[in-house]
């Protein structure tokens, strides 16, 4: 993963449920939308495959993550499918360590301060704060007075309307699941109300 490109787009897209049938229209749909960034959560069924896939075919236009990592186990096999980045729900040491010692970009999830912190501390490349929607943006706020130093990465809720609030509040980049990537939308091949969406999104970007 290309970290000053992800800075410039901080935009991370969550696939989650994504069959194979659907992954080239999907993908298609995603590099003409101008999205760069994305994660395969590893509780599909066939995550592995599909980031294999992906990498294969659009390694060049799109970095490509894994997501949902709770384990080392996990994350062996989604860095031997061809994950450049690890995203995690929660704070799991040994996987942000992992990722540390072999400067894998890591993204752990984490709500309350002293997750945040730990996550940090940990090696977090960011904390993903999830879910952001319980708190909102000024949460982000009260978090970067304390911690200013560390980077944080909105997760859940953030909408094209107030997402410049969650970036004027501290967060560094957010992410975007199941309000864009809808199951409707993709089991009937809307692929183009997907790629319209997001584009609301990166307009959007401060």
């Amino acid at each position: 993963m290309d970290l000053a490109r992800f800075r410039i787009k901080p935009v991370l897209g969550i696939l989650r449920g994504i069959s194979s049938s659907a992954l080239k229209p999907l993908l298609e749909a995603i590099v003409a939308s101008g999205l760069e960034t994305v994660e395969f959560a590893m509780n599909s069924t066939n995550a592995p495959e599909l980031i294999q896939k992906a990498v294969r075919g659009y390694g060049k236009k799109l970095m490509i993550g894994a997501g949902t990592v709770l384990d080392l186990k996990d994350l062996k096999v989604a860095l031997e499918a061809g994950a450049t980045f690890i995203v995690s729900p929660v704070v799991v040491k040994p996987v942000i360590q992992y990722c540390k010692k072999n400067r894998i970009p890591v993204f752990p999830g984490a709500l309350a301060p002293q997750d945040i912190y730990e996550a940090w501390k940990a090696g977090a490349t960011m904390v993903k704060v999830f879910p952001a929607s319980c708190f909102g943006p000024d949460y982000f706020k009260d978090i970067k007075g304390p911690f200013s130093q560390i980077e944080l990465l909105a997760c859940n809720g953030v909408t094209p309307k107030n997402m410049q609030d969650y970036f004027r509040s501290g967060a560094s980049a957010i992410a975007v699941g199941s309000s864009v990537f809808r199951k409707d939308w993709i089991e009937t091949g809307k692929f183009n109300l997907i790629r319209r969406k997001l584009r609301e999104y990166l307009n959007a970007l401060p």
